[in-house]
C-alpha cells in the first residue's frame, strides 16, 4: 500500500543570496576607466566613491551598475515565479516536475493578506477582508489543494510519469529556482516590484532581495532609494 503523504502549508517565501559579486567600488572603479586608464581605475580611492555613485544615478549613466552580479535561490509559490520571470534581465534554472517528484508544499495566505479588490484594471487597490472571507479563502485554499495533492500523489503511484502528474497541480505550490541579475536590472526590479501597487506576496520576496543588495552595496542602495522616494 502507498503511504499517506499529506501536504504541508506556508505562507512565507524564502530568498538565499547564493553568491555576490557585485559592490560600491566596482561601481566606481567601471565609471572611472572612461576617464584614466585602466590601473588608475584599480587604485581609485574608495573615498570618492558615493560621490561619484550620487552623479552616475542622477544622470542616468547606467552602464557602469552592470559589471556586478548577484544570484538569488528563491523559494516561492509558482503563481509569484510566473510573475518573477517576466522580468528577462534575469537569467533563471527551476525545479523540473519532470526530473523530479515536485515538493508537498503550498503557499496559504496568512490571514492579513488583502483579499477585496477595489476600484479599476490600473488604479484598484486591495483590501483587508472580514474574517468571514478569511476563513473562506484559508479552508478552501487547504481543501482544493489537499485534493489536488492527493490526485498527485494517486497518479505517481499509479506508475503514471512525473511530467504527467504534475498537470493536477496548483499554482499555490512551492517551487525553487536561481535568479542571477547585474545591480543595474536588480534595482529596475526593485523599483517594480516593492511599490505599494505590486502583488502582495511578490513585495515580500522583492523586501528579501533588497536587504541583501543593500548589505552588498549600501551606497548604491542609498542612492537608489533616495531617488525613487524623490520621483514619488
Amino acid at each position: 500500500m502507498p503511504t499517506k503523504r499529506e501536504p504541508t502549508f506556508t505562507s512565507a517565501s524564502t530568498v538565499e543570496l547564493y553568491r555576490a559579486s557585485a559592490n560600491d567600488l566596482d561601481v566606481a572603479r567601471a565609471a572611472w576607466v572612461s576617464q584614466d586608464a585602466a590601473a588608475h581605475a584599480k587604485e581609485a580611492q574608495e573615498g570618492r566613491v558615493e560621490g561619484l555613485i550620487r552623479f552616475l544615478w542622477r544622470n542616468r549613466h547606467t552602464s557602469p551598475f552592470e559589471h556586478g552580479q548577484f544570484t538569488f535561490v528563491v523559494t516561492t509559490p509558482i503563481f509569484v515565479a510566473r510573475e518573477f520571470m517576466r522580468h528577462r534581465t534575469f537569467s533563471f534554472n527551476e525545479i523540473s516536475g519532470r526530473y523530479t517528484e515536485l515538493p508537498d508544499r503550498f503557499y496559504l495566505p496568512p490571514a492579513d493578506r488583502p483579499l477585496r479588490q477595489e476600484g479599476k484594471v490600473g488604479s484598484y487597490r486591495f483590501e483587508p477582508g472580514d474574517e468571514q472571507q478569511v476563513a473562506l479563502v484559508r479552508e478552501t485554499i487547504t481543501e482544493s489543494t489537499r485534493c489536488a495533492h492527493a490526485a498527485y500523489r494517486r497518479l505517481l503511484d499509479a506508475g503514471i510519469a512525473r511530467e504527467v502528474a504534475r498537470d493536477v497541480l496548483p499554482v499555490n505550490l512551492m517551487t525553487s529556482f536561481w535568479a542571477t541579475t547585474n545591480p543595474r536590472n536588480l534595482m529596475h526590479f526593485l523599483g517594480l516590484r516593492t511599490a505599494p501597487d505590486a502583488l502582495h506576496e511578490i513585495r515580500e520576496v522583492a523586501s528579501q532581495i533588497e536587504q541583501h543588495f543593500a548589505q552588498q552595496m549600501p551606497i548604491t542602495h542609498r542612492v537608489w532609494r533616495e531617488d525613487l522616494g524623490a520621483r514619488g
